[in-house]
């Protein structure tokens, strides 16, 4: 049977509660990698160590020179490559070889910014879950700025929930993406240095062969309350011009019930 985007919010609700508490998270890095001390962030190599740091000239190659036909998406932040690299190495792979990779390019006149690339940068360099995507490496090179994460087959869910000749999702895989993306956001609102993603919307749950959803681009996030701390100041955020499909697909009322998620 298939189940339809309408029911996959609702259930994205009960299952982010039930999997909160038992969340487990792990920080790859213990050193306080603010925004403020990443906004010096250059060829020092002062990144967390995990992360590989990439040429512009070595992703340019990776990409075969960011060939249009590569160009997996694209959102405020920039388009987004496919490309290929060799096995634990910054070194450019031939198509077809070594590990698929996704290369995200900040555009110089987008929507989002340094700031945002940081934020990535920030979150991603010390979280690991199975259900975030996982960031490779970064690039920053004069006014160049861009990140490679893992590549995911499968692409965004709204591809599938919202594309016109798109196949209809089986409803074991909507169950398992539901959870997927729940236990995401689970583990990073349980921990002791909760994160607050701010960004939660299907084109930003990717999916891998396997149907397994990772919550990505966290350009948004924000450190949460910690402490004796009840709130954090905050500004409003999100995409500019952005519309939710279930909005323009069955209304404002529907579209309501479905935003309530985001603030569970």
């Amino acid at each position: 049977g298939v189940i339809g985007p309408q029911y996959l919010v609702s259930f994205l609700a009960a299952t982010e509660t039930r999997y909160l508490n038992a969340s487990n998270r792990e920080l790859a890095n213990e050193a306080n990698f603010s925004t403020e001390s990443a906004e010096n962030l250059s060829s020092e190599r002062n990144a967390p160590c995990q992360l590989l740091q990439f040429t512009f000239q070595e992703l340019k190659s990776a990409t075969g020179n960011f060939r249009p036909d590569s160009i997996l998406g694209e959102g405020g932040f920039g388009y987004v490559f496919k490309g290929w690299i060799e096995v634990n190495s910054t070194a450019p792979a031939k198509p077809g070889t070594g590990v698929t990779v996704a290369v995200k390019s900040l555009k110089q006149d987008g929507l989002q910014g340094h700031r945002e690339w940081v934020a990535e940068v920030d979150f991603l360099g010390q979280l690991h879950h199975p259900n975030l995507v996982k960031l490779i490496g970064y690039c920053i090179e004069d006014d160049q700025r861009l990140l490679v994460y893992e590549f995911m087959t499968r692409g965004s869910l709204e591809n599938h929930l919202f594309r016109k000749f798109s196949m209809q999702l089986q409803i074991i895989s909507m169950v398992k993406i539901a959870l997927g993306a729940a236990k995401g956001l689970a583990f990073l609102h349980g921990g002791s240095e909760p994160v607050i993603y701010r960004d939660f919307k299907t084109s930003n749950i990717l999916l891998d062969s396997e149907y397994n959803a990772k919550l990505s681009d966290f350009g948004l996030a924000k450190a949460g309350p910690q402490g004796d701390k009840t709130h954090v100041s905050t500004r409003v955020v999100g995409t500019y011009g952005y519309a939710a499909p279930e909005y323009v697909m069955t209304g404002i009322k529907h579209y309501l019930i479905k935003k309530l998620v985001t603030w569970l």
